[in-house]
């Protein structure tokens, strides 16, 4: 290392930094933290003490960022979801992405990595218990396919967790994260005017605001901790209590036709929900977590219905005319 880089104050790099919820975590970490990001995409409107790189996280160049800067910390959560994308391309920019990732934090000395994975890993079914704990298995990928690259991204931080014990890496596992900005599957589909919901299913469902969850990630910074996470909300509710906050008016579909439907719509673009997508509102997948609050005495600073209403925030306006799964 230069005597200059020396010199510099060092750093938090935040991959993926340019998606909505980088941008919830930038507006929260920036003023306390020196931050560098790196993004495939643009940060337009970045604040100007943040410096964003638009690479590739394949790249040599987002090797070159840690040469150039004295890292102290990596959040990772530079992870591309979007179900139009080929297998090949998602695995190879979330894994590969990671890797490299993890590879550099490991050559240069990073002492805290917090890698950004969800309760979406352990899959809802039939068959698991109330709440799970971040012991249970990840068996999301034995019916959604599609998320097979998030688990292996999860299992390589925990391997990395192993392999590395005098870095502080922590895992987090957030519930379902809704928000003003957020456009993710469960945020989409509660903006729907007449979401379909398979007749005589009424799950519990667990949600958080995005600001918490950004908060989750500055919690994670704190010296000393490490491991594994689940990061809850406000609590859990049944689908269809979210659905009356939200004035919402649910079309039952028996669930032997909705598959077989969803498949069609989604194959002709008529939808944007991946037919597995029903899993989430027929099955539970509710995890534990008190190991999250016993170690950072985390308590959400948004109720369940600040939580549930922030899904009509701004970004609804241009998802009025979304098609219903």
């Amino acid at each position: 290392m230069s005597a200059e880089k020396k010199k510099e104050r060092p750093v938090v790099l935040v991959t993926g930094i340019s998606g909505n919820l980088g941008r919830s975590l930038t507006k929260l970490l920036h003023r306390r933290e020196r931050i560098v990001g790196i993004d495939r995409r643009p940060f337009l409107g970045a604040p100007k003490d943040v410096e964003v790189f638009q690479i590739d996280l394949r790249k040599k160049k987002a090797e070159d960022v840690f040469r150039r800067f004295p890292v102290k910390a990596v959040i990772h959560m530079g992870i591309m979801h979007d179900p139009r994308m080929s297998q090949e391309e998602h695995h190879s920019f979330n894994v590969v992405g990671t890797t490299r990732i993890l590879d550099a934090c490991a050559r240069t000395g990073v002492k805290k990595v917090v890698v950004l994975s969800s309760a979406n890993v352990y899959g809802p079914s039939p068959d698991n218990s109330n709440f799970l704990t971040e012991d249970a298995p990840l068996m999301a990928a034995s019916r959604f396919s599609e998320v097979r690259d998030l688990i292996e991204v999860d299992m390589l931080a925990h391997g990395f967790f192993w392999r590395h014990p005098e870095l502080e890496t922590v895992i987090l596992r957030p519930v379902h994260i809704l928000g003003p900005t957020i456009k993710n599957a469960p945020s989409n589909y509660l903006r729907l005017r007449h979401p379909w919901v398979l007749a005589g299913f009424d799950p519990m469902v667990q949600l958080i605001h995005q600001e918490d969850a950004a908060r989750a990630m500055v919690e994670a910074l704190s010296p000393g901790l490490r491991g594994v996470y689940n990061v809850v909300g406000p609590g859990e509710v049944p689908l269809s209590s979210v659905f009356r906050e939200l004035g919402r008016a649910p079309v039952p579909v028996p669930h032997v036709l909705a598959r077989p439907l969803l498949s069609l719509l989604f194959r002709y673009r008529l939808s944007g929900f991946p037919p597995p997508e029903l899993d989430h509102i027929q099955f539970l997948c509710n995890v534990d977590g008190s190991a999250w609050v016993r170690d950072v005495a985390w308590v959400p600073r948004f109720s369940m219905r600040e939580t549930i209403r922030s899904v009509d925030g701004e970004a609804a306006l241009g998802l009025a005319a979304a098609t219903p799964p």
